[in-house]
């Protein structure tokens, strides 16, 4: 059996160099011939896919945050390669890996990788792109891809805190019309998130109660335009605390939803740059992705 090993030797604090010899032992100890891929600079996961033949390897296993496995998928989706994927998560925050119950110990989740059981999870069309656990746009939603990697490193979840705090004396807001089957709406929003997780940054339970991620639906919430800054205050810990208020916020599911605004909107996908759009069309392709190694539910 033959598997790819791609790896961000950068991701998180490094800790792939000090871990890497016992992660391919142990791939290789389960039966497998390993090639391994360290990705050079962002989307490089992604070319590493797409250049595969169909056959030519069982499994790929990655390494590294979120955004490197949102690579991995997103070059499967463009070249159709249905093959499991397994996830050592060595990032500064690891959501995906969090919801999927899968160890922060990256020798724990090698192991799970050989030996623990399968999950189909849903994942993300957005547009002609895809995403794992979160498409967003508004306030912070650009701070994961400009907060720079050293700075990730060292502070962890603080550097994203710190860096979104410079955002806020230029908040301006987004004039959008959404529609779903579920409810359409226009107004002007200061944040938006359609999510198949569990956490965000690193705070669990944001999403909301019951959330599961192979029912082939996404949480939606989208935040209004505060007026003041007490408002704003309120919405904020209304947000982060889940306090479903309908006075700030739109919380709900759905399986498809769309949304246009006037002027481009930047959108973040998996904590990477998604680019700038006026319209976004986004589908949940329900169990599309079988990853290997994840806890039990």
């Amino acid at each position: 059996m033959k598997l790819l090993f791609i790896y961000n030797p950068r991701a998180g604090k490094a800790q792939i160099r000090s871990n890497l010899l016992d992660i391919i032992d142990i791939l290789t100890k389960a039966g497998y011939e390993v090639t391994a891929h360290p990705t050079q600079a962002p989307g490089d996961a992604i070319e590493a896919v797409r250049k595969l033949d169909s056959g030519s390897y069982d499994l790929i296993v990655c390494s590294g945050g979120d955004g490197t496995l949102d690579e991995v998928v997103r070059g499967m989706m463009q070249c159709h390669l249905q093959i499991p994927v397994g996830y050592v998560p060595a990032g500064s925050t690891n959501d995906f890996a969090r919801s999927l119950q899968i160890p922060k110990n990256m020798i724990r989740a090698a192991e799970r990788i050989v030996s623990g059981r399968s999950f189909s999870c849903d994942i993300g069309i957005f547009n002609d792109a895809t995403f794992v656990y979160i498409a967003a746009f508004g306030l912070f939603t650009d701070v994961s891809y400009e907060t720079k990697q050293d700075m990730k490193n060292v502070l962890g979840h603080m550097a994203y805190i710190l860096e979104g705090m410079k955002r806020l004396p230029v908040i301006k807001p987004c004039h959008m019309r959404i529609r779903s089957e579920e409810l359409e709406l226009e107004g002007d929003f200061l944040f938006g998130m359609v999510t198949n997780s569990v956490s965000v940054g690193g705070f669990k339970g944001i999403t909301g109660d019951h959330v599961e991620l192979d029912d082939g639906m996404f949480e939606v919430t989208i935040i209004k335009m505060p007026q003041n800054a007490i408002e704003l205050n309120m919405l904020m810990g209304a947000f982060i605390n889940r306090k479903i208020n309908s006075d700030y916020m739109y919380c709900f599911k759905t399986a498809h939803i769309i949304m246009e605004s006037d002027q481009e909107l930047p959108w973040t996908l998996d904590g990477e740059f998604g680019g700038r759009h006026t319209k976004v069309d986004i589908t949940n392709a329900h169990k599309a992705l079988r990853i290997l190694g994840v806890g039990s539910k």
